[in-house]
């Protein structure tokens, strides 16, 4: 999963970056998007893959902090980014006579997502701290996790609450957003009915952008499908604090885990498949 996410979203950056007639508005979205992925696989996935896999922390309380701040932040970013991507698309096909979204306009937009979304991971630079324990067979172990000032997952009432405004600012509203903005293009491209015929010229443009929606939609899907087990799983746990100390829990855990970081390595493949360019 992590060689196909990193080297995936390289060479997305790269044809975009690379070649002049990719620089468009939405490929600048999408490159962003892989911008967010990248930085998710190889500064959080990685460094994750070897805590789980021993249990043991190795990597110091900075970069402990640092790991935490990278997970939030390109997870606030990545669907901040598929709203705009959502927006835009919105704009130019329902209301194609209003003003599009300029590259430079743009660029401002993707710097207030990262803005955003570091104000939104603050809490993980404030909490974020390790532990050393010391066990009977002279094993010593440290734990990377946040201690918030009442206590502890699943325990911290100002967790409960930050994972509920972190759900509903990263996940519900981003996806009823999205839903409703892709229902009305939708309902644009395949549903309304135009006056008189389509010239050839008119009838390319809207199967371009049907393929280009299709393929949005399937993004949007995919990344609603893998977070849900995700987030749904933290807000389950505060209100049955018994499946937390259950001996199956981290299994659970970790299959919701590698399935939400499964998104970082799916839309480059997505791109590939339903994108000639």
């Amino acid at each position: 999963m992590l060689v196909v996410a990193i080297t995936g979203n390289i060479i997305v950056i790269w044809i975009v970056l690379a070649h002049p007639r990719m620089r468009t508005v939405t490929n600048y979205f999408l490159m962003n998007l892989s911008v967010a992925d990248l930085l998710m696989s190889s500064l959080n996935c990685i460094f994750n893959f070897i805590f789980m896999l021993n249990a043991h922390w190795p990597f110091g309380s900075a970069y402990c902090i640092l790991n935490n701040f990278i997970a939030n932040v390109t997870v606030a970013s990545s669907v901040f980014t598929l709203v705009a991507i959502s927006i835009d698309r919105y704009v130019a096909i329902v209301h194609p006579l209003r003003h599009r979204i300029s590259r430079k306009r743009a660029s401002f937009v993707l710097v207030i997502v990262w803005l955003s979304s570091c104000i939104l991971a603050i809490p993980c630079i404030l909490y974020s701290t390790t532990k050393t324990k010391r066990y009977a067979n002279g094993q010593v172990r440290t734990f990377c996790y946040l201690k918030w000032p009442d206590g502890q997952y699943p325990y911290s009432s100002s967790e409960y609450m930050y994972n509920l405004v972190f759900l509903g600012v990263t996940y519900i509203m981003p996806v009823i957003s999205m839903a409703v903005c892709y229902g009305l293009i939708g309902y644009q491209l395949w549903g309304s009915q135009s006056i008189g015929e389509k010239t050839q010229r008119q009838l390319q443009s809207v199967r371009a952008k049907r393929k280009v929606v299709r393929m949005l939609i399937i993004v949007v899907s995919i990344f609603a499908l893998c977070w849900l087990p995700y987030h749904g799983y933290f807000i389950y746990a505060y209100h049955n604090n018994s499946v937390a100390a259950s001996t199956y829990v981290q299994h659970i855990y970790l299959a919701f885990y590698w399935l939400a970081m499964s998104n970082a390595m799916v839309n480059p493949v997505i791109y590939y498949w339903m994108n000639n360019k």
